[in-house]
């Protein structure tokens, strides 16, 4: 009798060490996915270009496509990548952050110039060209294009819930990206999936709804998803530039150069007078500026020298 009872009391134990391990992989996943909110926001806004000229009927199934590759290229091939980061290389993980943000501020600083000065693409390809082939040719090039873009935004989103996990064991975090990528990939993928369909919907409504206040409606959605899209591609270029510019300002602050950082802190803290959504608009509003002047800097690198090495190496369609 008393074996059973000291064997209960083990599993409890164990029971109470496990149910710890949860909460310290839900808190951490939290955490992270909160830090990613700019690169979901343009991974959201960027994927449904990927379904222009296809019939309805193949958008779902080429959201599920690329959903399906964007959890594969977190779980099989990132996720790994980043726990031998983590245990083996811990110092390359703030030079990671500063190339991604990197990335990022040149995305949205080159999004915010072409609209400024807008040219005429005369590129050949399934964005530019009139000559669309055989569409399942066209489908898997754009299925293709759509992971490889994926793969890279999701190094970024993995990266940052690495630098944010607080906990050694490496257990937990291996569960906590787990758990944010799997998080990650369904939030973006499923706003997707109701963004390119709520036209759709919209039609649906307008055309069979027996009251006059429903097909309204369905003219109203059909009316309003493209100012919906368009606000959201504003969205998602000033959400990049910001967390941009935040990851590298406290990625250099982690390599020793704590001036950027500092600087911004104490100008947030004195404009807000300890008012928290102040300081954070004044320290974001600062990240967005440094964000948009980086991107600006290394827009004639990407077009110049990354581009075309990107182009010259990666298949037709990436």
């Amino acid at each position: 009798m008393s074996g059973l009872l000291a064997l209960l009391d083990d599993v409890a134990a164990i029971a109470k060490v496990a149910a710890a391990s949860v909460d310290d992989i839900g808190a951490a996943a939290a955490k992270a996915g909160s830090k990613t909110a700019g690169v979901l926001i343009d991974d959201a806004a960027v994927t449904p270009k990927y379904l222009h000229g296809f019939a309805p009927a193949r958008e779902l199934p080429i959201i599920w496509r690329i959903a399906r590759g964007s959890l594969i290229n977190k779980l099989v091939f990132l996720l790994p990548a980043a726990l031998l980061l983590s245990t083996f290389a811990p110092w390359l993980i703030p030079p990671l952050l500063i190339l991604g943000g990197s990335y990022l501020c040149f995305e949205g600083a080159e999004k915010i110039v072409h609209v400024l000065r807008p040219h005429d693409d005369h590129s050949g390809g399934p964005d530019g060209s009139h000559d669309i082939g055989d569409p399942l040719h066209l489908e898997e090039e754009k299925v293709k294009g759509a992971i490889k873009t994926d793969f890279i935004l999701s190094a970024e989103i993995m990266t940052i819930a690495l630098s944010v996990i607080e906990v050694d064991n490496i257990w937990i975090q291996g569960a906590t990206l787990a758990v944010v990528g799997i998080m990650v990939t369904l939030a973006v993928y499923g706003a997707v999936a109701v963004i390119v369909k709520m036209d759709d919907v919209g039609l649906w409504l307008s055309q069979v709804g027996r009251l006059g206040v429903t097909r309204a409606l369905g003219r109203g959605i059909v009316k309003f998803m493209p100012w919906f899209l368009t606000g959201l591609t504003v969205v998602g270029t000033a959400a990049m530039l910001w967390v941009g510019g935040s990851i590298i300002v406290h990625s250099v602050a982690q390599m020793g150069w704590h001036w950027p950082e500092d600087a911004i802190h104490h100008v947030a803290v004195a404009v807000g007078a300890g008012q928290g959504f102040i300081e954070w608009a004044v320290t974001a509003g600062f990240d967005f500026i440094l964000g948009f002047i980086w991107g600006l800097i290394l827009i004639p690198v990407g077009v110049k020298i990354i581009t075309p090495v990107w182009t010259a190496v990666m298949p037709k369609g990436a």
